[in-house]
C-alpha cells in the first residue's frame, strides 16, 4: 500500500517554482544564473501599500480572526474594483478573498466540479490549471494553439473538444504562458459559444492591466452577457502590484458558489492574514500610476527580448501582446548538436541552456507539448540582457 494516496501522488510538482528554485539554489551556490523562470515583477510593492499594511500591524484589531470570506471594507472595495476594470457589476457578497491566486484557481473548481466533469482547457496553460482541476476530481481536456495561429483557441478548436461531460471552459486573457490577448471580439464570440453550450467559464483576469500596442483587455462577463451568471472571476493583487509575496487573491461569482467556496476555505484555510488584506485594500482603491510605470518597463524589456530571441536561429518568438511572458517556438533547435549534446525535447534544451549558459528557462512541457520554452522578462534590463546574450551565444553553435 502506498503511503502517499494516488490523488496527491499523481500531481506534479509546479515546474515555475521548480526552475525558479533551482536557479535561487545555484545562485546560492556561487554560480550566476539569471532566472527567467517566475512570473514575479522586480518591483517593489508600492510605499502607499506597504505603510497600510504596517498600520495594520500595529492595530490590534487585526491580531484577531476575520470573515473566512475576506474583510468586510475589501470584498466591497473588490466588487467596486471590478466593475471599474471589467464593467462586471457584482456586489460585496459575491467575493471571496483567497490566500492568492492560486486558492482562488482551487476554490473555483472545487466549488463546480464533480468527478469526471470535464474542463476544457485552452493550451498553453499556465502549469497550476491541470492539476488544481485534478484534485478537484475533474478532467483536463487540453486544446492546443500554436504561435502559427497566435496561440488563441478557435471556435472549431472548442467545437471539437466538447462532450456531453464537458460542464466549464476555462478562459484566460491575457495568456500566462503566451502573453496572448483575445480581441474584444474574439471575447465575444468564445463566450456566446460557451453560453450556447450551457457551459460555466472560469476566466482568470489577473493579467488585465498589462496590454501592450494596441490590445485591450475585454473581460469575458461583460463581453457576453449571455452567459448570465454562468460566470466566475478570478483575480489577485500580485501582478498588477507587485505583491507575489503578500498571498491575496479572491475569486467573483454567483452568490451560492461563492457560498460554497467559502464554506471551503472555512474549512481549509479561514480568513487570509487580515494585515495583507488591509494591503490588498490599499492597493485596489488607490491609483494606477504605479501600475502604469511598471507597464511601460516591461513593454521597453518585452520589445527587447523578443528581438534578442528572433536573432538566434532556430528561435521564433511571437510578440507577446499582455502579461509579461515571451513564449518562444524551439523546435528548430531540437535534433542540433549543442556542445555536444543533441537536444530531443524543450525540456532537455532547457537543462542544456541553464548547465552551458546558466540561464534558467520553463520548458514547454511545464504548459502543453514541448517545443517551446517560457521566459519572464520581469526582469532587470541588465539580466534580461545578459541572460539573452549568453543563450544567443550559446544556441548561436547548433549544428
Amino acid at each position: 500500500m502506498s503511503r502517499i494516496s494516488r490523488r496527491i501522488g499523481s500531481i506534479a510538482e509546479s515546474a515555475t517554482l521548480a526552475v525558479d528554485a533551482k536557479a535561487k539554489a545555484l545562485k546560492a551556490a556561487g554560480r550566476p544564473v539569471i532566472g527567467f523562470g517566475a512570473g514575479e515583477p522586480d518591483f517593489a510593492t508600492p510605499d502607499y501599500i506597504v505603510e497600510a499594511a504596517v498600520a495594520a500591524a500595529r492595530n490590534p484589531k487585526y491580531h484577531r480572526y476575520s470573515p473566512a470570506a475576506g474583510l468586510p471594507e475589501l470584498r466591497s472595495a473588490i466588487a467596486e474594483k471590478t466593475m471599474r476594470d471589467s464593467g462586471y457589476a457584482i456586489d460585496a457578497s459575491q467575493v471571496l478573498v483567497t490566500n492568492g491566486g492560486k486558492q482562488a484557481v482551487y476554490n473555483a473548481f472545487a466549488t463546480l466540479l464533480d468527478p469526471g466533469d470535464e474542463v476544457i482547457l485552452p493550451t498553453p496553460y499556465w502549469t497550476t490549471y491541470p492539476e488544481a482541476i485534478r484534485l478537484a476530481g475533474g478532467v483536463p481536456v487540453e486544446v492546443f494553439a500554436g504561435p502559427e495561429q497566435g496561440y488563441k483557441v478557435t471556435i472549431d478548436q472548442l467545437e471539437a473538444a466538447v462532450t456531453e461531460k464537458t460542464k466549464v471552459l476555462l478562459f484566460v486573457s491575457p495568456s500566462n504562458p503566451t502573453g496572448a490577448v483575445y480581441t474584444p471580439e474574439q471575447v465575444a464570440e468564445v463566450g456566446r459559444w460557451a453560453a450556447a453550450k450551457d457551459l460555466w467559464v472560469i476566466t482568470d483576469e489577473i493579467y488585465e492591466h498589462l496590454t501592450y500596442d494596441d490590445a485591450v483587455f475585454s473581460s469575458i462577463a461583460t463581453a457576453a452577457p449571455e452567459l448570465g451568471d454562468k460566470v466566475i472571476v478570478l483575480n489577485g493583487v500580485a501582478k498588477t502590484y507587485a505583491m507575489t509575496g503578500w498571498r491575496v487573491g479572491w475569486m467573483a461569482g454567483p452568490l451560492d458558489v461563492i457560498k460554497a467556496a467559502t464554506n471551503l476555505q472555512s474549512h481549509a484555510t479561514s480568513n487570509v492574514s487580515n494585515v495583507s488584506q488591509i494591503a490588498a485594500l490599499a492597493a485596489v482603491s488607490g491609483p494606477l500610476d504605479a501600475v502604469n510605470d511598471m507597464r511601460k518597463a516591461f513593454d521597453r524589456r518585452r520589445k527587447a527580448m523578443v528581438a534578442g530571441l528572433n536573432a538566434i536561429d532556430g528561435i521564433h518568438c511571437p510578440t507577446p501582446e499582455g502579461a509579461f511572458y515571451a513564449y518562444s517556438d524551439v523546435r528548430g533547435l531540437l535534433g542540433r548538436e549543442i556542445r555536444g549534446i543533441i537536444p530531443a525535447t524543450s525540456a532537455e534544451l532547457a537543462a542544456l541552456i541553464l548547465e552551458q549558459a546558466e540561464v534558467a528557462v520553463v520548458p514547454g512541457e511545464a504548459f502543453g507539448p514541448s517545443g517551446y520554452i517560457r521566459m519572464s522578462y520581469a526582469l532587470g534590463d541588465e539580466d534580461l540582457a545578459e541572460g539573452v546574450a549568453r543563450m544567443a551565444a550559446l544556441l548561436g553553435e547548433a549544428k
